[in-house]
């Protein structure tokens, strides 16, 4: 599990990048680079890491599934991903 305080500084950078998504397209448009520069830091969508739904894991991040790859090994091995089952050969 991750830390608390980097999922909660994750949710607070997809609040601002929200927030700003409309002037940053606005200023992008106008190719305004200056105005983009003056911007907070993390209204820039680039600065959003993509974590695991489940346990906040950034790393091993299975962009299909919306988790990481430790939670997904458990869930298929489980039975808990629809057309997921153990690989044989």
């Amino acid at each position: 599990m991750a830390k608390k305080s980097w999922i909660a500084r994750n949710v607070k950078k997809e609040a601002a990048i929200q927030k700003y998504a409309e002037k940053r397209k606005q200023l992008k448009e106008a190719g305004d680079y200056e105005g983009l520069q003056k911007l907070p830091r993390n209204a820039s969508p680039t600065r959003l890491k993509k974590r695991c739904s489940l346990t906040g894991r950034a790393r091993g991040y299975i962009g299909k599934y919306g988790i990481s790859r430790i939670k997904f090994r458990e869930l298929a091995l489980n039975g808990k991903i629809p057309g997921m089952k153990k690989a044989s050969w």
